[in-house]
């Protein structure tokens, strides 16, 4: 075993892996502090780090891209009874105090009404020492997260932390994320490329049965089936019964499949928000409502992930880092 300083476990925490004991010096043990009992000042971009103090600085592209492109994977497929996180602080030890870039834990909070030590941990990393991620990993592990995943944004690759070699194990691209806090496996290229991001994000949310899509999807197939028979039938009656039917069925197909397309981005994106609580004033619900632009709904869809208010989202703006 490698030899390092001990820490101590989360009290109930999961003890698969390593179990390390406080030092018997001192008399009795101590327990490790609460996940929200805070060493770094919340609101800043300070954090600690074996006593250390670091700084959390902010991110130029492709880091500050490959941060949006985690968050709005990942929001998507977190699965029900949990919630994930942002830059959320963790108290890991008595000399630690630092936020993972993104997090998932459960809602039900602890025996005390506080919440719970995250399950899955993210860490981005690019100019930024391999070193660093790995002391934090190191800490997280051991004070009791299962998972801990690392994006390398210029090898474009994904790590995992094993807890049978102390270090990272490398994803293949081709790989999936399979876990109880996930409502469907994450592919590990959805996290690396953005243009298969949406992809994974819709069958996410299909897969969660969100209400608001389910309506969309069925309203939709409706209104392209009753089109359908319309034009149809008005074609029949010009060209013949039989070309009409089958130049209808086609078309009234392929408008309500856009349709649909339109009305499932459209409540996705409403979806987004007040699963995040953020007000949707009126002139941007009519702006969603109004925009019959697939693409931008889609940009939209992306922005409502992670934009502060509603107006940002139909604005264009993201949120930075």
């Amino acid at each position: 075993m490698r030899k390092r300083d001990h820490a101590l476990l989360a009290p109930g925490a999961d003890a698969s892996g390593r179990t390390l004991h406080a030092p018997p010096q001192g008399g009795a043990r101590q327990r490790a502090p609460h996940v929200d009992d805070r060493l770094a000042p919340p609101e800043t971009r300070v954090e600690y780090l074996d006593g250390a103090e670091i700084f959390a600085a902010p991110a130029d592209p492709p880091h500050a891209t490959q941060h949006f492109d985690l968050t709005y994977v990942l929001g998507a497929h977190v699965a029900k009874g949990y919630r994930g996180a942002v830059d959320m602080l963790t108290r890991v030890d008595e000399g630690s105090d630092y936020a993972p870039d993104a997090s998932v834990f459960p809602v039900k909070p602890d025996r005390g009404g506080r919440r719970r030590l995250e399950e899955l941990a993210f860490e981005v990393c690019d100019k930024q020492a391999l070193s660093v991620p790995t002391s934090k990993a190191r800490r997280l592990i051991d004070r009791g997260v299962r998972r801990v995943f690392c994006i390398l944004v210029k090898q474009r690759r994904v790590l995992e932390w094993s807890r049978a070699t102390d270090g990272w194990q490398p994803l293949p691209k081709d790989a999936v994320i399979e876990d109880p806090c996930l409502v469907r496996p994450l592919p590990i290229h959805a996290l690396l490329d953005a243009a298969s991001s949406d992809d994974a994000v819709a069958r996410a949310l299909l897969d969660k049965r969100v209400p608001a899509l389910e309506a969309a999807l069925a309203a939709g197939e409706a209104r392209g089936a009753a089109r359908g028979e319309a034009r149809g039938a008005a074609l029949g009656e010009a060209r013949g019964e039989a070309r009409g039917e089958a130049r209808g069925a086609a078309l009234g197909e392929a408008r309500g499949a856009a349709l649909g397309e339109l009305r499932m981005a459209q409540e996705a994106i409403t979806t987004v928000l007040r699963s995040r609580r953020i007000e949707i004033p009126a002139e941007v619900a009519r702006a969603i409502a109004d925009c019959d632009d697939v693409n931008k709904l889609r940009r939209w869809l992306k922005s409502a992930a992670t934009a502060m208010t509603a107006a940002d989202v139909v604005a264009g703006s993201r949120r930075k880092r």
